[in-house]
């Protein structure tokens, strides 16, 4: 049996010790602030992708701590996953990639634009006492500048 390859991505939540939540700020496309994260690679799990890519663009290592939504964007095909991650040291994120412009904590009442109301949802999902059960089918993205 031959499996078709699939877009799968994972991004990481994490919060500092006042409960602001962390962002970057992308150097491509609308420039927008996101969760940390990307593209799965073969032979990783994606919790694996999701603390990979939060090193890769904020230096910051974590463990995650639990799963908090699974998606589905028809737009292009792909799942994402995310995680709730407990950073492991006391540092403060530096931008660290190419692709990453600039990196800070945010409080959810004042999140930055532009930014998508897919990674608004995926924040209130995983800032939620109960992270939703099933798949969560994405429609296509809205921006908020």
């Amino acid at each position: 049996m031959q499996w078709p390859g699939r877009l799968v991505g994972a991004a990481a939540v994490v919060l500092d010790d006042t409960g602001r939540i962390l962002l970057v700020r992308h150097t491509y496309g609308r420039l927008n602030w996101e969760l940390p994260g990307g593209a799965s690679e073969p032979g990783e799990t994606f919790a694996e992708t999701a603390l990979r890519e939060l090193e890769e663009e904020t230096g910051l290592v974590a463990r995650v701590e639990r799963l908090a939504g699974i998606y589905y964007k028809h737009e292009d095909d792909s799942h994402h996953f995310v995680f709730r991650c407990t950073v492991e040291n006391s540092s403060e994120p530096i931008p660290s990639s190419d692709e990453i412009s600039d990196c800070a904590y945010w409080n959810t009442g004042e999140l930055p634009r532009p930014m998508s109301d897919f990674t608004i949802r995926r924040i209130r999902d995983a800032l939620a006492e109960k992270s939703p059960c099933l798949l969560v089918d994405v429609p296509a993205l809205n921006w908020l500048e």
